[in-house]
């Protein structure tokens, strides 16, 4: 097949006293993300959804959150890997298209900043990333800011 599509989703509670990484930008906020890594939900999704168009497993499967070897790494580096594997077998991204969902802290003013880390390290434009955000209308674990969800969808094609 020539274009490939895959989806991601990734949750982490959010609790104090941790950095708040989302798409690879540091955000000022009363809690961080709690995970293995530095938890960055966006990063992480996106890295499954890549995976899976292609059929290579998830997350969990190529960075286990039982080696020490990915304890608090930058998840940045996580998506370089995805996307070095991606490349492996002949594919580029043509686009991405991503949704965060939490209460707060708000996104917006960093979306921009983003974007460009994130077509940085795929190598594609930022005009092919798009990152939007919604809140949960203060319901559920996302409402009561215990946590938060990205998910991300990507389009594939072989070169």
């Amino acid at each position: 097949m020539n274009i490939r599509i895959g989806s991601g989703i990734d949750f982490h509670q959010l609790v104090e006293g941790r950095d708040l990484w989302i798409g690879g930008v540091k955000i000022p906020h009363t809690k961080g993300a709690l995970g293995h890594s530095d938890a960055d939900v966006l990063l992480h999704a996106i890295c499954d959804a890549l995976l899976g168009a292609l059929c290579l497993g998830d997350i969990g499967v190529h960075f286990p959150d039982t080696s020490g070897e990915f304890k608090d790494i930058d998840s940045k580096i996580l998506l370089k890997r995805t996307f070095d594997l991606i490349s492996k077998e002949g594919y580029s991204i043509v686009n991405i298209d991503t949704s965060l969902c939490l209460q707060a802290p708000k996104i917006k003013p960093y979306v921009d900043s983003m974007r460009e880390t994130i077509a940085g390290i795929l190598q594609i434009s930022i005009n092919h990333i798009s990152i939007k955000a919604t809140t949960t209308e203060k319901m559920g674990f996302v409402g009561r800011e215990e946590g938060l969800v990205a998910y991300a969808t990507v389009l594939l094609q072989k070169q």
